[in-house]
């Protein structure tokens, strides 16, 4: 047992995160799906929708706003969910090619080696809602500069709370096919059914029972965790759901990945 230790855990770490990137680099249409899918609702969805959906003065905003500039955090989520679930998808492929057996037997530990390609998937996803938050300012949708530094921190744990739901997804599917109905089955109901693209309060005019279910969908309090940041502001419901949404995403990981319970599995 004292054999993990003496391995030295950076140099596994940044190999891991390298490994992510280089990926993505590699997949250059990847970036650019992940750019057109924001920016499409962005440029194209909120033209119909600005004047169907009236915005009222709520929290953290100080004044009316337009509809492009509420859904920009909604629209940052996005970006991270579908990396999120991304990079699970490349989990599930490697462990089809046998890759992913081969790094889960590294004498490192299993929570070390799943928090390492957490991370990269993560760093990748805030790479991305820069860039999309960037081409957001060219076309005049512009926030606090400051905002742009206080979405740092919101964005990390957001990533962190999508890629481990992606983690924990990936442990109990075990044929690439099925992943991508999964997929759509997760990523398009969290995303409609959260304040990504509308006010809870909209949603609360039309059903009361929609309404909770936004307000209980963890996504909801990651879009609302980065809207607030963006803005320079703090909502510690958000972050306290965020943070507890996290730790149950990552838990389940965890035990989806549990060697003892591949064996029993594979005995059975």
């Amino acid at each position: 047992m004292s054999a993990p230790s003496r391995i030295p855990l950076w140099p596994a770490f940044r190999a891991i995160a390298a490994r992510e990137l280089l990926r993505f680099v590699h997949q250059r249409e990847r970036f650019l799906a992940a750019l057109v899918r924001p920016l499409v609702w962005l440029l194209v969805f909120a033209a119909g929708f600005r004047a169907a959906l009236g915005l009222s003065i709520i929290p953290p905003y100080q004044t009316y706003i337009t509809y492009e500039t509420y859904i920009v955090p909604g629209l940052c989520g996005m970006i991270l969910l579908f990396n999120g679930m991304q990079s699970s998808l490349s989990l599930v492929y490697d462990r089809e090619m046998g890759s992913m057996r081969l790094l889960l037997t590294a004498p490192l530990p299993r929570w070390y080696l799943l928090f390492s390609k957490l991370c990269g998937a993560t760093f990748i996803g805030i790479l991305q809602c820069y860039a999309f938050l960037a081409i957001a300012a060219l076309f005049g949708i512009d926030h606090p500069p400051l905002g742009y530094v206080t979405i740092l921190p919101a964005l990390v744990l957001a990533g962190l709370m999508l890629g481990s739901l992606g983690l924990a997804l990936s442990s109990f599917i075990k044929q690439l096919e099925n992943f991508a109905g999964v997929m759509n089955f997760v990523i398009f109901p969290m995303f409609f059914l959260s304040s990504a693209l509308y006010p809870l309060w909209k949603m609360q005019e039309s059903s009361e029972i929609l309404y909770w279910i936004c307000r209980l969908n963890p996504f909801t309090h990651a879009v609302e965790l980065i809207r607030f940041a963006l803005h320079v502001d703090f909502s510690s419901w958000a972050l306290l759901w965020t943070l507890v949404a996290t730790a149950v995403f990552t838990v389940l990981a965890l035990w989806g990945y549990d060697p003892a319970r591949g064996l029993i599995r594979r005995k059975s």
